[in-house]
């Protein structure tokens, strides 16, 4: 069972899931990060029987988004440079369990995009729930229509039982 952090969130994947931090990949951070100006990744990519899962995490419990930048658009421009990352991996990556990894994402039938969002359980005026999920999945609906028709924006307490991992913290 793999077990990844990021921040204060603890994400505990099935024995039958594969999962890794992609934005820490060496591959990532020496290789591809620079290309064409910049390029983002999502925090966790988990391939779980013929699904590929590209999991972004946002957790405004603590700092509140300070981003100009729309969410959703934001998150679009993270699957886009995951997806042209993996692709580059499978080719060029020196290390050859990354360059694994990244074949067996792309061998996916299926490609899902999740962003797990916690907010404040309690909204006051110093951590407002600024982010509304439904215009957050709206938005990734319209932008990410050719990757995933039908993404997910979750949180700690509201897992589907198709996600084949659960989060703590």
């Amino acid at each position: 069972m793999a077990i990844l952090s990021e921040g204060l969130l603890q994400f505990d994947f099935n024995e039958s899931c594969l999962a890794e931090k992609y934005d820490d990949w060496s591959f990532f951070r020496n290789q591809f990060q620079a290309t064409c100006g910049g390029a983002k990744a999502v925090d966790i990519i988990c391939l779980s029987g013929n699904t590929s899962w590209l999991i972004e995490i946002k957790d405004y419990r603590q700092h509140k988004r300070t981003k100009p930048q729309d969410i959703g658009e934001e998150i679009a421009l993270k699957v886009r440079d995951t997806l042209a990352g993996l692709v580059a991996a499978k080719m060029n990556a020196n290390d050859p369990d990354e360059k694994n990894f990244a074949k067996k994402a792309l061998q996916s039938s299926v490609i899902k995009v999740v962003l797990h969002l916690e907010q404040p359980a309690i909204h006051s005026r110093l951590f407002p729930r600024a982010i509304d999920p439904a215009s957050v999945k709206q938005s990734l609906k319209r932008q990410l229509r050719a990757i995933d028709a039908n993404p997910r924006v979750v949180n700690k307490n509201n897992l589907p039982a198709t996600m084949d991992w659960a989060v703590t913290g």
